[in-house]
Formats: structure tokens, C-alpha cells, sequence
């Protein structure tokens, strides 16, 4: 949630910053409701304290005598006025929470403008498209790929996009995803294990409702969402508490399977790997000072970016225009690999800076010099998602001999020099 002092001070600095990002709310109706709110919390706090007033009178007083029983008609009018406005207080403030929960994120003044992806800026980039194999294909057309990537039978025990990962390739998997592991913990990440399954409350803290109901999977009978992302369960560790400064920043890696609709997104860009329903992903997450976030930000960056050159994977780095940050964003960068069979750039890992958004929402806070409680800010970045990371491997590692060259830096974990069907 935007600060709400910020919103009552400065509503045209917030109309101005929330008019270049892409989501819909009326912050007009918001200011409203918070001055209607506002006027009834008034009133409600006036009758009681006219109520506690009576109160005391009627103690001083006899009962049975006559000033006694007009004070007591007096109490049962002030007690329904008390009843009515507490209840009108109520309703307001359900339908103030609701709208406030509408708005998103305010950018950071250093993301461009822009309505989409076309106005994303190459911040950075490392590697040559041009120095992977001359063999690449498409991943899905490598002649063993069908074999130890079962889409078929995986859409017949649960559908598209849950394909089976089998032998060689299955370990393959579980090899990147020690490394990534290993790697942030030497970059000073404590790793988590974290639940698969997240409630309501967790998934209103990091923003995914009220914005991204349609993309995730919700279990019904227990109220209870599939995570899109480790994001969501691992910085609602400290929802509803207060940190130690000292311990700040606070970095944690998490491994966990992660569960998209991504209701209507199927097409020409998605065939194979490029985008699953299911899917294995390292995830960073941090908690900051404010005044050193964006600093962390590059950080966070910079790790996901190691990953990356140490897998030879040539990369760049996308800052992303307000048009093409998500709901809680203030700063988002993309790291994008380059597949050589489909000759394309794929999204492996998206760095983002929430500031205080997901804090002020979840009640995550530490104490400022004067003993004050401030929240945090957040931040986190994939380091990294499996499918495409997988995809670009095996397309711009492939020799003529059907082979794919496996990375030195992945050899603690997979013993062989080239991985084949």
C-alpha cells in the first residue's frame, strides 16, 4: 500500500505517478472514502466519549431516583447512536480497504515511460548471440528432446504445460538448481524451505490479489492458493512483525515448484519449455533499508546476472517502462537469455524493488533511531527460473552429433560432458 499521509498531502504528485503505470483505480474515489472515513471514526469516537461521560454520571447518582432513570433513557438513546455509527464506521472502512487495495505501487522516478514492452531499455548485456553453436535448433526439435521431455504423457495425467522430466534430463534439472542454490548461498543467502500452498492474507501482502487472481491456482475447499512464485510465501516470513534493524538487509534463497495459470497465453511463443504451468524456480528475496533498496536492487541484479555468464548464456538486461511493471513494482529489471535455435531472447529472471509497498501491506517493519516503527522495503529476483534457462542450454550447446555440452560450472552435480537422449 502507498503511504497514506503521502496520499492526504500530496494527491496530485500521487495522481501524476500512478497515471503512468497501466492499472486502472480512482484515487478520487479513494480520497473520498478516506474523508468519509475519516468523519465517522470522528463521530463514533465523540459518542463514546459522550457514552463514558454518562457513564460516570449515572455512578455518582441514585439508583431508582429520578435523575437516575432519565440518565438511563439518555444511555439507551446514546448507546443505539454509538451502535449505528460504529456500524456505519464498519462499512466504510470495508469499502475505504477495498478501494485502497486498488492502488498500485508508485514508479521510482529512473523507470522510463512508456505503454509496453516496445519502450523497455537495454540497460546492460553480456555475451554474443552470435558465439553459440552453429547446430542450434529449437529445443523442442532436438531428436532425444520428445523422449526425456514427455509433454504427452504429462498432459495426459494432468494437461498442457506439466510435462514429465525423465532421466538424464531430470537430473540436469536438479543439477541447476544446486548450483543456483550454492551460488546464492555463497553470495551471503540463507536458503528456505517454503510452503507450496499460501492463504489469502499472504497472497494480499505481495500484491498478487487483488491483481492476479485469473494467473493463479486456488484450492477451493481450503481457501488456499498454488504459489506463482516463492515470492509470495517467503516475504510473508515476517508479515506482522517487527525486525531487527541490525539484521538488515535480510536475504533469503528459496527452491520451489512454482504453479501459472497463465490463462490466455498460448501461441506461437510458447511451444515447448518457453512457458509451463509448472515449473521449478530459485528465488531471492531481500529485505532492506529504505535508503539502501535501490542499492540492492543492483546487487540482486548482479547475482542473477553471475548465474548467467558463469552458465555462458549470453544475456541482456532490460529496465522495464512503467507500462510494462507489474501491480506492486516501483523498479523492475529482465534479464533475458538468448535461445540460438529459435533465435530470440527469453525472460529467465525479473529484479524488482517493491519499496514499501509489500511491507506496508504485510506489517513488515523494523524501528528507526527514535524507536519509531517504519516498514521495510522489499525486494526480490529469480535466481533462476528453470524452464528457459534449460531451453537456451540445450539449443545453444548442441553439436552436429545431436550433444549437448554440459557447463564446467555445473559438473559437481552432473558428472557428464554432454547430455544426450
Amino acid at each position: 500500500m502507498i503511504d497514506l499521509n503521502l496520499l492526504r498531502d500530496n494527491p496530485d504528485s500521487i495522481r501524476e505517478a500512478i497515471g503512468r503505470k497501466k492499472f486502472a483505480c480512482d484515487l478520487d474515489a479513494f480520497l473520498a472514502l478516506d474523508e468519509e472515513r475519516r468523519e465517522c471514526i470522528s463521530r463514533s469516537e465523540k459518542a463514546r466519549a459522550g457514552q463514558n461521560e454518562a457513564n460516570k454520571e449515572m455512578a455518582t447518582m441514585e439508583k431508582g431516583s429520578p435523575e437516575f432513570l432519565a440518565k438511563v433513557g439518555e444511555m439507551k438513546a446514546i448507546a443505539a447512536e454509538v451502535k449505528e455509527l460504529e456500524g456505519k464506521t464498519k462499512e466504510v472502512e470495508e469499502r475505504w480497504r477495498e478501494v485502497y487495495l486498488t492502488l498500485p505501487n508508485l514508479p521510482h522516478p529512473s523507470v522510463p515511460d512508456g505503454d509496453d514492452e516496445d519502450a523497455n531499455q537495454v540497460a546492460d548485456s553480456w555475451g554474443s548471440p552470435e558465439e553459440v553453436s552453429p547446430d542450434a535448433v529449437p529445443h523442442w526439435d532436438v531428436s532425444w528432446f520428445s523422449k526425456l521431455a514427455d509433454f504427452e504423457r504429462g498432459s495426459k495425467v494432468t494437461g498442457a504445460g506439466f510435462p514429465f522430466f525423465v532421466g538424464d534430463l531430470s537430473r540436469f534439472v536438479r543439477a541447476l538448481i544446486q548450483f543456483f542454490l550454492k551460488e546464492a548461498e555463497d553470495a551471503g543467502y540463507e536458503e528456505t524451505s517454503a510452503p507450496l500452498l499460501v492463504n489469502e492474507d499472504s497472497a494480499r501482502a505481495t500484491g498478487q490479489l487483488p491483481d492476479k487472481e485469473g494467473m493463479m491456482y486456488h484450492a477451493g475447499g481450503d481457501d488456499l492458493y498454488l504459489i506463482p512464485t516463492a515470492e509470495v510465501p517467503v516475504t510473508n516470513f515476517f508479515r506482522d512483525e517487527i525486525v531487527e534493524v541490525a539484521e538488515l538487509p535480510l536475504k533469503r534463497v528459496c527452491h520451489t515448484p512454482c504453479f501459472r495459470r497463465e490463462a490466455g497465453s498460448w501461441g506461437k511463443d510458447v511451444r515447448g519449455l518457453n512457458r509451463l504451468h509448472q515449473f521449478d524456480k530459485v528465488e531471492l528475496v531481500k529485505w532492506t533499508l529504505p535508503d539502501t533498496s535501490f542499492d540492492e536492487l543492483e546487487s540482486l541484479k548482479g547475482d542473477a546476472e553471475n548465474l548467467l555468464r558463469k552458465l555462458g548464456l549470453p544475456y541482456r538486461v532490460l529496465l522495464m517502462c512503467v507500462g510494462d511493471i507489474g501491480f506492486p513494482h516501483a523498479k523492475q529489471y529482465d534479464l533475458e537469455v538468448w535461445a540460438g535455435g529459435q533465435k530470440r531472447w527469453l525472460e529467465v529472471s525479473s529484479c524488482s524493488n517493491f519499496t514499501d509497498f509489500q511491507a506496508r501491506r504485510a506489517g513488515i517493519r523494523y524501528r528507526d533511531e527514535s524507536g519509531k516503527p517504519r516498514s521495510v522495503h522489499t525486494l526480490n529476483g529469480s535466481a533462476l527460473a528453470i524452464p528457459r534457462v534449460l531451453a537456451a542450454l540445450l539449443e545453444n550447446n548442441l553439436d552436429s552429433e545431436g550433444r549437448v555440452k554440459v557447463p564446467d560450472c555445473l559438473r559437481p552435480w552432473f558428472d557428464k560432458d554432454y547430455l544426450l537422449g
